[in-house]
């Protein structure tokens, strides 16, 4: 017996414990229903926000590249060695500065044979002006003396014909005339092929040059015009020859008409019955001689317009030499590089020693005062931007710091890959922190929505049937669920253009949902629909739910 008290009093004390336990659960379930009752009875506890009038502004973000409106290759127009270049990459430079010279050696050794050509041009332009005058006198004289030749003739004739009864005297004296000018026919003979000899070998000298100045023309050392001068000389000498064979037939046919005088004469003194007639046929002939002879003389003037052509061409061959050396000149002034633009220097592709030439580049330089930002712009952005348009550019390696600029231009047709349009912002650099080759933000308005009633978009509920509602609560804080329309709105708030006014509140967390008709307590009322958002410590959830 004594053995089992212990056993027996401890199981009596656990059988206590365990009643006493539950009973305290039973309190504390009763407890606990009788505060989930009162809780489902009681007002629901919400937030609300105040209806406001705000505006609603829409942005466009993007990122882009930077770039320079003017990033220049500098090259020569001329190949030749670099003989002056000092500047490097990252050297500021000013529009006009020289930046590098190409050896000039070869270009001056072409102007001085250039004014060479010029000076030899003048000088045979000179020759044959000075030659001129003479030319133009001996053809006038020539006409002069044959016009008195035809005077003395036909008063010679006249003299005859009144003068019958001096038939004999002068009959006589017709030979001795007659033989003189037999005399001077054959001396005029000798004379016309003298001329001919002369202008044959004129006429082989002109074409013995021509030959020459073909060859050195194929050699590259003349221009075309002195080819065209050579043949030029050669047609002027073969007309000289085709004239001093005139001139040979004339005087052959002049001595031909002495020798016929003199017979006549002779003839003339034994046949005195005919001898006045006689005279005065030779008296005929003569003034017809004079006048082909004043023919002939005239004909001579066309000498002076082949001088005239010829003078033109060298004239001309003057022109072109001194087109050929201001030519040569001007690219005297391209062995000099100098900047076209005020920037920096970006890229150096050859040293001092290098041979460049046209479209080697020397160096690079950019513009860094004005720049480009290139950004891509998505086709639902397109169509809101324009140029013109300010956007505002932020840099990563520039923090803090904030740039204004504006769309110079948006391309018009988007990329077939990526279907996105080329938008180009340009802003000013004047401090040239930003460089080329940077990325920037980019930031632009594309629509507001300005004087609208706005509220949080949690106020906003949107039913399984598409209708829109929002949650009203009035001054009694009795919550009316109200539909409503909505338009434009941004990540924190919706515009309501119908169904809530301004300083209404409305519900945008509860923690039950809230029935229409219910009355209501705030838990944290009265912010602005700009800025609604949960009530702090508390579980969101929205009006309806």
């Amino acid at each position: 017996m004594k053995r089992w008290l212990p056993a027996l009093i401890a199981l009596l004390a656990l059988a206590g414990l365990i009643t006493w336990r539950l009973r305290q659960k039973s309190a504390a379930d009763a407890a606990q229903a009788e505060t989930t009752k009162k809780r489902l009875t009681a007002a629901p506890m919400v937030s609300l926000a105040t209806a406001a009038t705000g505006d609603i502004i829409h942005t466009f973000a993007g990122v882009g590249s930077v770039e320079s409106p003017f990033n220049v290759k500098l090259a020569p127009k001329i190949t030749g060695r670099v003989e002056y270049l000092e500047v490097r990459e990252g050297a500021k430079v000013a529009r006009g500065q020289v930046l590098a010279r190409i050896d000039p050696s070869e270009v001056n050794a072409q102007v001085r044979q250039a004014q060479s050509a010029v000076a030899e041009a003048e000088a045979r332009l000179a020759q044959a002006q000075f030659a001129q005058n003479p030319i133009n006198v001996g053809v006038t004289s020539q006409i002069e003396t044959q016009r008195a030749g035809v005077t003395s003739s036909r008063a010679d004739l006249n003299q005859t014909s009144q003068n019958y009864a001096a038939q004999v005297a002068a009959s006589q004296s017709a030979v001795v005339d007659a033989q003189g000018r037999v005399d001077a026919a054959s001396a005029a003979v000798e004379n016309a092929r003298a001329s001919i000899r002369n202008a044959q070998a004129n006429l082989e000298n002109a074409q013995t040059r021509l030959a020459r100045t073909l060859d050195i023309y194929r050699q590259g050392f003349i221009a075309a015009q002195d080819v065209d001068d050579a043949r030029s000389a050669v047609k002027v000498q073969q007309g000289a020859l085709d004239i001093a064979q005139g001139l040979l037939n004339s005087a052959q046919s002049q001595r031909g008409s002495a020798l016929a005088q003199k017979n006549s004469a002779e003839q003339q003194s034994s046949i005195v019955a005919n001898k006045g007639k006689a005279d005065i046929a030779a008296s005929q002939a003569k003034l017809d001689q004079s006048r082909a002879a004043l023919t002939f003389a005239r004909s001579n003037t066309a000498q002076t317009s082949a001088y005239r052509a010829n003078l033109r061409a060298l004239q001309s061959a003057v022109s072109a030499s001194r087109a050929q050396l201001v030519n040569v000149q001007a690219q005297l002034a391209n062995t000099i590089l100098s900047s076209p633009i005020d920037g920096y220097v970006t890229g150096r592709y050859v040293d001092p020693g290098s041979v460049a030439g046209p479209g080697t580049p020397v160096l690079a330089i950019q513009s860094v005062s004005r720049l480009f930002v290139n950004v891509p712009l998505p086709e639902e952005s397109s169509r809101h931007l324009h140029p013109g348009d300010v956007a505002t550019i932020q840099f990563d390696a520039l923090p803090g710091q904030s740039f204004h600029g504006r769309v110079l231009d948006i391309n018009p047709a988007a990329d077939p890959l990526s279907r996105q349009f080329a938008m180009r912002v340009v802003m000013e650099n004047l401090s040239g922190v930003v460089k080329p080759g940077m990325f920037g933000r980019v930031s632009l308005v594309t629509e507001k929505f300005l004087h609208q009633v706005v509220v949080p978009r949690e106020a906003v509920q949107h039913g399984r049937d598409g209708k829109i509602t929002v949650v009203v609560v009035d001054d009694q804080l009795v919550a009316h669920r109200r539909p409503v329309e909505t338009g434009a709105e941004d990540p924190k708030v919706v515009a309501i253009t119908q169904g809530v006014l301004p300083g209404e509140k409305v519900v945008v967390l509860s923690q039950n949902p809230v029935k229409d008709g219910q009355k209501v307590q705030s838990g944290g009322g009265g912010q602005k629909g700009g800025r609604g958002s949960g009530a702090p410590g508390r579980a969101g959830r929205g009006p309806g739910a």
